[in-house]
């Protein structure tokens, strides 16, 4: 697949930066950045982690007659989450020279110098993600531990090497992460997966589109400084905006599929409730692409996604 090419006034990708002393040009943070518990962490993504996690465990429990130990559910929550962080660090690893290009992440360990990019901290992170899928091979069962490996190879290798800097769909095919996380809570369950899982994964896979258009419309000037050719600055925030409002119309339309196929009035209710707030803003941003309302459609996508997966477990639970 080529590398997309971006407007003329876009560099072609990032240049090499020299460290430079906190609040001096660019305002970037010294090599000798204090390393601490918080920088450490940081490096993980466990916010995203977490968020994951739930949706494996949402997976899980939509399937409807699944038998499954609670340390073995423990286990494949623990797995995606230690496999999200891998994948996270890597991409950061991976990413240290563009990053350092733009202000929402010029901070990170890895492009501000606190943490050095050398051989010790890929091999952790190979570790970890080894660990984390042996785990899930060894108490749960091959089929979940092969969807934790994908959905960490599908985001630190199709998406952070393969596509971010060749195409403005590269979170498009990135999204299956979340997807795979889906797929395997539900395979730790039932390694014969039904149509329920099937469609969640579905609807993980739209909702990452939206979820991170809007973010990349708020920091559209980032991503034109780093030379990544994500969708707003390939094509502009107005019609960025547009596509994402009419992505999210598939996503609401196609989270209510899963009724069809047996789930219950209250996830039908959640999925109603948060798909209608994030239209709602969605359809805000496509009339008015402002920084503002992208964030605000950002932060509505969240809003959405948790509503349903806790639709999800309720109503499997009942």
């Amino acid at each position: 697949m080529g590398r997309t090419k971006l407007p003329a006034e876009s560099p072609v990708g990032p240049a090499p930066i020299a460290p430079v002393a906190a609040g001096g040009a660019g305002g970037a943070v010294s090599a000798a950045a204090p390393v601490d518990f918080r920088t450490v962490i940081g490096v993980f993504k466990l916010r995203i982690g977490f968020l994951i996690m739930v949706t494996a465990l949402a997976g899980l429990a939509i399937v409807p007659t699944g038998a499954v130990s609670g340390f073995q559910a423990l286990v494949v929550a623990l797995s995606v989450l230690l496999a999200s962080a891998a994948a996270g660090a890597f991409n950061q690893y991976i990413e240290a020279d563009s990053d350092r290009l733009m202000k929402r992440t010029r901070r990170r360990a890895f492009a501000s110098g606190a943490l050095p990019c050398n051989g010790a901290w890929l091999a952790g992170i190979v570790a970890l993600l080894v660990f984390a899928v042996a785990a899930a091979a060894w108490i749960v069962n091959p089929v979940s531990a092969g969807f934790v490996l994908l959905g960490a190879l599908t985001y630190a290798g199709v998406y952070t090497v393969g596509l971010k800097r060749r195409t403005p769909w590269n979170i498009v095919i990135g999204g299956l992460s979340g997807s795979f996380a889906v797929l395997a809570g539900a395979a730790a369950a039932d390694p014969h997966i039904g149509p329920l899982a099937w469609l969640l994964a579905a609807v993980l896979f739209l909702w990452t589109p939206p979820h991170f258009w809007s973010l990349a419309i708020a920091n559209e000037a980032d991503y034109r400084a780093a030379g990544v050719p994500m969708l707003p600055v390939v094509v502009g925030s107005a019609r960025a905006a547009r596509i994402v409002h009419a992505n999210t119309i598939l996503l609401v339309a196609v989270s209510l599929l899963p009724l069809l196929a047996g789930a219950g009035w209250i996830y039908g209710l959640g999925a109603l409730l948060g798909g209608a707030h994030f239209l709602r803003k969605t359809r805000a941003l496509a009339l008015e692409p402002s920084r503002q309302r992208a964030m605000a459609a950002f932060f509505a996508s969240m809003v959405q996604l948790s509503v349903l997966l806790a639709a999800v477990v309720i109503d499997a639970a009942r």
